[in-house]
């Protein structure tokens, strides 16, 4: 399947239940297709975003809370926030500790200035109107707050960049079948981490949200990356 960037702009109403569908399964399926890496890339996110006692922490398109967890290990409190129903009713179930929130990264349900720091880790490329989301996020962090998005992007060494994007193509919607509850919609995650823009250019993005100081960082080759920035006064 070769999806344009158009073909997969999708209602919300059907991106929240297609993570409704996989939920059950969601966290171990991601594990098995990232070979373990998984774990590497959030403690990358956490040290990023740098929670801190008494701080206030968005954690967005949080899924099951697995992310969340990091931060509030730092003394911070977590607002876990998604807006498929079927990950917070999973994630409550395993953390019950946290505070999930169910809500939309377009029209977040929160007063302005309010969190210290705001993150998404692999769920900003799903939303229909990435520089909407991105304001919305700078909306509601506080002044001097920070930005903190991880998500996949493009490998910097070209033998590598050929490999993963055959990977995604075959390999990852062929292990989907054997681990997902349902294995359809990592055709479309597969399709949307190939239309995502790459470092520079979703920096350019966040750049043009009114954030400042966009810096990044490349993991495991650049197959991720950690975009940070900052809010002004």
């Amino acid at each position: 399947m070769n999806m344009s960037k158009a073909s997969l702009t999708k209602n919300p109403s059907e991106v929240a239940a297609m993570f409704d569908r996989v939920a059950a399964k969601y966290d171990i399926t991601n594990d098995v297709l990232a070979f373990g890496l998984t774990h590497s890339w959030r403690r990358a996110t956490a040290q990023a975003v740098s929670a801190k006692k008494g701080e206030l922490v968005l954690d967005l398109a949080a899924g099951t809370g697995t992310s969340s967890i990091a931060f509030s290990k730092s003394g911070a409190t977590v607002i876990p926030c998604d807006f498929s129903l079927g990950m917070l009713k999973e994630g409550r179930k395993r953390s019950p500790q946290l505070s999930f929130s169910a809500g939309d990264a377009l029209s977040l349900p929160f007063a302005d200035q309010t969190f210290d720091a705001v993150t998404i880790s692999f769920g900003i490329r799903n939303v229909n109107n990435v520089e909407k989301a991105l304001k919305e996020m700078f909306r509601v962090t506080k002044p001097r707050g920070r930005l903190v998005v991880c998500e996949f992007s493009s490998p910097t060494f070209e033998p590598i960049r050929k490999i993963y994007m055959e990977y995604l193509m075959k390999a990852l919607p062929a292990i989907a079948k054997k681990t997902s509850s349902n294995p359809d919609a990592y055709v479309y995650l597969a399709d949307s981490i190939r239309a995502w823009p790459n470092q520079k250019d979703f920096a350019t993005q966040i750049s043009n949200s009114n954030w400042n100081n966009v810096k990044w960082k490349n993991l495991t080759g650049g197959i991720v990356a950690l975009h940070r920035a900052e809010k002004s006064k």
